[in-house]
């Protein structure tokens, strides 16, 4: 048995007997629907999320798109197969660019822990299945470098955090958003197991409202990531796409003519420090 299985055993829950099945027609398209036209221009965004999604009141947060997680040498080797193959790892960099692009505000979620393993919490099977991994997520090392394809600007914030599951409960991330002024919270990256779940909850019950683009998270296996979203995660965010969060920010980005103080300025219309 490999590590990688021992962790996606142990984050991955036992279906029930008696989970809720999703209605045919939810999921499965139509027969005689027409295919899309090649040459046809994308869907406008929806119109609420158009509003909850402008850049001066939104942040991006990526959560574990680190290479000791996602990248081809990391710990976690299933993962990382499942967010590069399914597109996910490619969609958070496309978010990350538009972001930058818009004057979205990014941050990067990092989890880490010290070489002494002070501070780490051990009160669960997953914190101990990852002491035995081959990879270390020490500070300090490259296995918490941002991995690529994912863009790193200099205005990001990094958030780094030695112990717990989510990337916002006792971290900075609150405090952070609250400074910057933004109320709208998109949130991406690894896994749909345990952290991005853990952070679209805290981001709720702390007031935000989470948006969760279904195609750039990923989790183990590749099957679980649609039934959270489905099940779960849908009950609490607003579930959408990459290319649809991208378009609202395109489509609301703040100009040099509307710049205020208050606002980040677009990396497409000043030149990068």
């Amino acid at each position: 048995m490999t590590q990688g299985t021992l962790l996606s055993r142990a984050v991955t829950p036992r279906p029930r007997e008696d989970a809720v099945t999703p209605r045919e027609d939810a999921v499965t398209p139509r027969e005689d629907a027409a295919p899309p036209r090649e040459d046809a221009a994308p869907p406008r965004p929806r119109e609420d999320l158009v509003e909850l999604l402008r850049p001066e009141g939104c942040a991006l947060l990526t959560v574990e798109c680190q290479r000791g997680v996602v990248g081809p040498d990391g710990a976690l080797p299933e993962l990382a197969a499942v967010a590069q193959e399914s597109g996910a790892l490619g969609r958070v960099a496309q978010l990350v660019t538009a972001a930058h692009d818009t004057g979205v505000q990014v941050l990067h979620a990092v989890a880490e822990r010290r070489a002494d393993g002070r501070g780490a919490s051990r009160n669960a099977p997953l914190f101990r299945a990852v002491e035995r991994l081959p990879v270390r997520q020490l500070t300090g090392s490259a296995a918490v470098e941002i991995a690529e394809p994912v863009p790193v600007a200099a205005e990001d914030l990094v958030v780094r955090r030695l112990h717990g599951l989510s990337p916002i409960a006792g971290t900075e991330v609150d405090a952070l958003l609250r400074n910057l002024g933004r109320r709208t919270l998109v949130i991406i990256g690894v896994s749909a197991n345990v952290a991005i779940p853990a952070a679209v909850f805290d981001a709720v019950n702390l007031g935000y409202a989470a948006v969760v683009p279904e195609d750039a998270i990923a989790g183990v296996p590749a099957s679980y990531t649609p039934a959270m979203v489905r099940h779960t995660l849908a009950l609490v965010a607003a579930v959408t796409t990459a290319d649809e969060v991208a378009a609202c920010w395109r489509r609301t980005a703040v100009t040099p003519s509307r710049q205020t103080a208050a606002v980040t300025p677009s990396r497409s219309s000043f030149p990068a420090p």
